[in-house]
């Protein structure tokens, strides 16, 4: 990916999942809204579990907030945040396929370092 190594660094210690970066864009575009898990299990067309993950990891990450009722809302807890969340969809938008690769690699070193933990090694 051509771009700053530390929007790398976000997208893949932020987003576990294409639904989760799908979340937060569908999110960042209604940013005045509480949106109910329904309505997002309708608009993204996924299941609740998918729903369920990506809200935990945007929540994790401080990019979005619960309202009300249950309802998720975009809001970054620092203007930082909120840039790297900006080029993190204007990239997505520009390169879709750079963007999932970079999700997909930091998935498989999360789950590659896991691994390693329980490796046996001699003395």
């Amino acid at each position: 990916m051509s771009h700053k190594p530390e929007l790398t660094d976000f997208i893949r210690s932020t987003f576990p999942s294409v639904w989760a970066l799908e979340l937060m864009c569908y999110l960042r575009r209604r940013r005045d809204e509480s949106v109910s898990r329904e309505a997002l299990v309708s608009a993204l067309r996924a299941s609740d579990l998918v729903v369920e993950q990506g809200a935990r990891s945007l929540l994790a990450a401080g990019l979005a907030v619960i309202e009300g009722e249950q309802k998720l809302r975009y809001q970054p807890v620092s203007d930082e945040l909120d840039a790297l969340a900006d080029e993190t969809a204007a990239l997505y938008a520009r390169s879709p396929d750079a963007v999932r690769r970079a999700i997909v690699a930091g998935a498989t070193s999360s789950a590659v370092a896991f691994a390693d933990a329980f490796r046996l090694r001699k003395e």
